[in-house]
């Protein structure tokens, strides 16, 4: 581990200067900046000279120069963080078969802590906060932005988690969710007062801490929009009927989708089919599966068959617990993590399935027609 040098300065020069510290978004300008203490952090920002990183630490805004060679160790407040790993590659594998476990969640919007203990109770995660689901899979199928005011922390835990299932043989999958794609686009309705206060104090607008050349900016933008796990297909909202009646590929939905994932990035607005993705009936925001009028039995065998799976797996739109619709070919997993009282994780075991509870009990899938 590299010690790491602290200097204000320079670097708070170079920051300004990434941040652009005379425009401040519309959005978090029309918001109320409140009062209060803030822990948050660190954000790291890739620079020429090397990186840099910055925080709140009781209400104290630090400023931190990373030298030297990766992994590097990175104290924020009272806890040290290993960064292993600051390039990245786009997901493009999205097809995943083998015999082993699959938990999966949804929609944790800034719930660290409740979070934490349902993983821990469930032996995803060891009293330290370690892996220890071995070679299994673990899917969140997005929303860990905005409600909360944990949002940081999460993101760093999941990166940190990332790796040590790698090494462990599993695999963790961070999908994209609305919240993600409004967060990197400046859409902020939704932010915690924590994030406006820091964004505030920051005098930039929020999204510009996730923006390219940011490591954890540069880390979401490489998650995709889906992920195949042996019989069941994930995604944070859903997929219309008409992905299917098109015969479109999950390659062509997530190429397209991430291809088209923020506004100020492209060299020309989005349209025809990227737009749809990005829209109402997009795979972020599709809630077809739970109105009256939404999708019919006969669409869900057609995207079933299509796609090859026997279960359809999304978050979104909230539930008390885990459970099923269309006598469970669709399975819905946010169990309302976003209200900060309980929660639930879906556990598959072969052909097995059930309902992981807080306390770490095992309960049967509730089946509902519709």
């Amino acid at each position: 581990m590299l010690k790491l040098n602290f200097f204000v300065s320079a670097f708070y020069c170079s920051l300004c200067v990434m941040m652009n510290v005379a425009s401040v978004h519309a959005n978090e300008q029309s918001l109320k900046v409140p009062k209060m203490v803030i822990e948050d952090g660190p954000y790291v920002f890739k620079e020429q000279s090397g990186l840099a990183a910055v925080g709140f630490c009781n209400d104290t805004l630090y400023h931190q120069k990373l030298t030297g060679t990766l992994p590097l160790k990175l104290t924020h407040c009272r806890d040290d963080m290993i960064l292993d790993r600051v390039n990245f590659t786009e997901q493009e594998v999205l097809e995943f078969n083998g015999d082993f476990q699959v938990v999966a969640t949804s929609d944790f919007h800034g719930q660290y802590d409740l979070m934490k203990t349902l993983l821990e109770n469930n032996g995803v995660i060891d009293q330290q906060g370690h892996w220890q689901f071995k070679n299994g899979h673990f899917v969140i199928t997005g929303d860990v932005f905005d409600r909360g005011d944990k949002v940081t922390e999460i993101l760093w835990f999941l990166y940190r988690l990332e790796q040590e299932a790698e090494q462990a043989g599993g695999k963790l999958h961070l999908l994209l969710g609305n919240h993600e794609v409004m967060v990197l686009n400046g859409d902020l309705r939704y932010l915690h007062p924590k994030y406006v206060a820091v964004a505030h104090r920051l005098k930039h607008s929020f999204e510009h801490l996730y923006g390219k050349g940011t490591v954890l900016g540069d880390w979401l933008r490489t998650k995709p929009v889906l992920v195949k796990v042996n019989n069941m297909l994930f995604a944070h909202g859903g997929f219309h009927p008409s992905l299917a009646q098109e015969k479109r590929s999950l390659k062509d939905i997530n190429q397209v989708f991430k291809h088209n994932l923020v506004k100020a990035e492209l060299d020309q607005e989005r349209s025809g089919w990227a737009q749809y993705l990005h829209k109402t009936n997009g795979p972020i925001w599709y809630r077809g599966y739970f109105k009256d009028n939404g999708a019919s039995s006969a669409e869900i065998d057609l995207l079933l068959s299509h796609f090859d799976i026997d279960h359809l797996v999304v978050g979104h739109t909230s539930q008390k617990q885990v459970e099923t619709r269309y006598q469970g070919r669709v399975i819905a997993i946010d169990s309302s993590i976003k209200r900060g009282k309980y929660g639930e994780l879906l556990m598959v075991d072969g052909d097995q399935m059930w309902r992981a509870t807080l306390r770490g009990d095992k309960l049967p899938l509730m089946i509902k027609n519709h």
